[in-house]
């Protein structure tokens, strides 16, 4: 259900999961108070142009890190997802708005698309021989044409022929296959927090803001199934979580890792959304980093998967979005969340 009040309370204070979506710039962040928000989840802009699009053309300006550290508690967590290639930039401005870089996890994957192309068929052209046609495939941009509901699709690219090709000289051939980058494995997620007060320490903190410690307890790895306790001294409900969340499991007899898909086209068709990101990464994420009831803010909302994950685990969800059309996709996926945890607590 979404709230239509302007004020925003630092707790859920019914036995409903709550949000607040804002349709417009975070710039600013003028509805949200001053040390009123537990915690932020964000998958920015990474100024990487993905796909051409428009708003992913350069990173966020420092400003919003800036309201951010503002509207954040004393020593609250922001996790900050980001591209390899411009990190070290967003972490820059993160470090100048007042944060403290405290890690960087990484959600690795085997299936990333490579940015590359063949360095052969550059030659040709650049030699302004034409290379050779070997075939034909369909290009598709990512989307399934059309989708549900008729929601806005790369039709200009969806089911167009394109040519296969092959360098057809002599120099050409002998760089075939060279490329310009090799595939992506993984994507960071910067962890910064807002320093404590000078003269804090943590359990003050803790007691004062419930905000400047990791949920561990909440995030552990269970043990399998007939595996023995590990380390010198094992807790009853398995491992710290690592820095490394992984698509795919790896068998190294000792560490394990939170095991996360990816979003794949056949599930929530409707949602059209480049970048959008898993609803159970997302819900690690929120795990540790807040306790249930904490205050949640998104400053990029996209099409809603932090939102659906805060209502999924009783944490209060803001979330800003520009772009009218995610905001309805959002608003549409957390109406659903909230109607199932409605549902689920009436079946206990």
């Amino acid at each position: 259900m979404a709230e239509k009040s302007d004020s925003v309370p630092s707790q859920i204070s019914t036995n409903q999961p709550s949000y607040q979506i804002y349709n417009q710039s975070s710039y600013g962040l003028e509805s949200i108070a001053d040390k009123s928000i537990d915690a932020i989840i964000t998958d920015p802009p990474y100024g990487i142009g993905f796909q051409a699009h428009e708003w992913d053309k350069a990173l966020p300006k420092r400003k919003i890190w800036q309201d951010c550290c503002r509207a954040l508690k004393p020593g609250g967590y922001a996790l900050v997802f980001s591209s390899i290639r411009l990190m070290h930039h967003l972490m820059l401005d993160l470090e100048k708005s007042g944060f403290r870089i405290k890690d960087v996890l990484m959600w690795a994957f085997l299936n990333g698309m490579p940015k590359s192309r063949d360095v052969g068929l550059d030659i040709d052209k650049e030699l302004e021989v034409e290379s050779t046609k070997v075939g034909t495939y369909n290009y598709v941009q990512g989307y399934k044409k059309g989708g549900a509901d008729n929601y806005r699709a790369a039709d200009r690219y969806a089911g167009k022929k394109k040519y296969r090709c092959e360098p057809a000289s002599e120099e050409g051939k002998y760089y075939q296959g060279w490329g310009m980058g090799i595939k992506p494995c993984y994507e960071p997620i910067i962890m910064v927090q807002k320093p404590l007060p000078k003269g804090v320490n943590v359990a003050q903190n803790m007691l004062e803001h419930g905000t400047g410690a990791l949920n561990l307890e909440d995030t552990r790895m269970p043990y399998e199934e007939g595996e023995g306790k590990v380390g010198h001294n094992p807790h009853p409900k398995g491992r710290v979580t690592g820095n490394v969340l992984r698509t795919f499991p790896i068998e190294d007899g000792y560490d394990k890792f939170f095991l996360v898909p990816k979003v794949r086209q056949h599930a929530e068709e409707y949602n059209y959304h480049p970048t959008k990101k898993p609803v159970d990464l997302m819900e690690h994420l929120i795990k540790l980093i807040t306790h249930e009831k904490s205050t949640v803010l998104d400053p990029f909302t996209g099409s809603g998967s932090t939102g659906v994950a805060c209502v999924n685990n009783y944490r209060r969800f803001i979330g800003f979005e520009k772009d009218t059309d995610y905001v309805a996709i959002a608003e549409r996926r957390l109406a659903s969340a909230c109607q199932k945890f409605t549902e689920d607590q009436k079946g206990q």
